[in-house]
């Protein structure tokens, strides 16, 4: 055989050795390697006392997820001020059961929540190089997931506010503080007039009652630019969205290679500003914790919660 033979042979092979070592890794280690994200965000007004907030996302939680469901629970031991839950929590049609047991670990604290698009339909398989031509498509064939009892859950059982085009108001200590969301944006649920509507009203009963809130926040599942910049619009000072999932699949020294929407590759996960206009809010996007069942695999881009503790601006 001759040595360019040779080399060539041996070069396919170091490629085959190392896709093949990239996938082990990604299918059996990094997607269970869950990760607490510990960021800070100036966004309070000076002299305020800061403010934790657990921001989780995207479990796409399977019944037999166990270490997942563990270590979930592990986070009540933060104490967080506040939960907000930026959807996508079901990953399999049975999965409600699991998702409520593992959720009840944080009963008593005060949480709003949106939906994502697998809070109202089951997983399927989907080509992974279709998200290259652009954001994944709905299909006429998916299985509708029971929408109705996670939601009840949420309101009845924890207490979290439904932001689901919709706005309102908690009272966290002595704390005041303003929240407007919206559905999934991704299948186009969002409806930013009724959330404006919602919000119009609350505000409405802060000028009554001559208080003002501490900070205004938006809520989203996915951070697609038109709610972005609405949120903006309508006066957020703290944006938490989710469904990107960090890009799931990224490059090292390069970062996602997709989005699935259409925030820049740059803002695809923790935390950035989003200026629209004259005004600028912090956004902080979630990697998330879990994965689709039909593709269970990270790469350079662990499963995460975010603990976002906001604090005072300079001055």
């Amino acid at each position: 055989m001759s040595s360019s033979s040779s080399l060539g042979r041996d070069v396919l092979l170091g490629i085959g050795l190392i896709g093949a070592g990239a996938l082990v890794w990604g299918t059996l280690i990094e997607r269970n390697a869950f990760t607490l994200r510990q960021i800070e965000a100036q966004v309070l007004e000076p002299g305020s006392a800061p403010l934790r907030v657990l921001h989780i996302s995207d479990l796409h939680l399977a019944p037999w997820q166990k270490g997942k469901m563990e270590w979930i629970r592990s986070l009540a031991s933060l104490s967080p001020d506040l939960i907000v839950n930026t959807g996508d929590n079901l990953g399999h049609e049975k999965a409600l059961p699991a998702l409520e047991e593992t959720l009840r670990a944080f009963a008593g604290v005060p949480g709003v929540f949106v939906n994502g698009s697998n809070d109202y339909f089951a997983p399927e398989f989907k080509n992974p190089f279709a998200y290259f031509a652009g954001p994944s498509k709905a299909t006429k064939v998916a299985t509708r997931l029971d929408t109705a009892a996670l939601m009840e859950f949420f309101t009845e059982e924890m207490g979290w506010a439904n932001l689901n085009n919709s706005a309102a108001t908690l009272t966290i200590g002595s704390r005041r503080i303003d929240f407007m969301g919206v559905d999934d944006p991704h299948r186009c649920f969002d409806s930013l007039s009724r959330m404006e509507r919602a919000l119009e009203s609350i505000q409405s009963e802060d000028f009554l009652s001559e208080t003002t809130p501490e900070i205004t926040m938006g809520v989203a599942h996915a951070p697609y630019q038109r709610i972005l910049n609405d949120f903006v619009t309508q006066g957020a000072d703290m944006i938490f969205a989710g469904h990107t999932h960090g890009g799931q699949v990224c490059v090292p020294g390069f970062g996602a290679l997709v989005t699935n929407c259409d925030i820049p590759r740059d803002q695809v996960k923790g935390l950035s500003s989003w200026r629209h206009g004259s005004r600028t809010a912090a956004l902080n996007v979630s990697a998330g914790v879990g994965t689709s069942i039909y593709a269970p695999v990270r790469f350079a881009c662990a499963p995460e919660a975010s603990l976002v503790t906001l604090t005072a601006r300079e001055g």
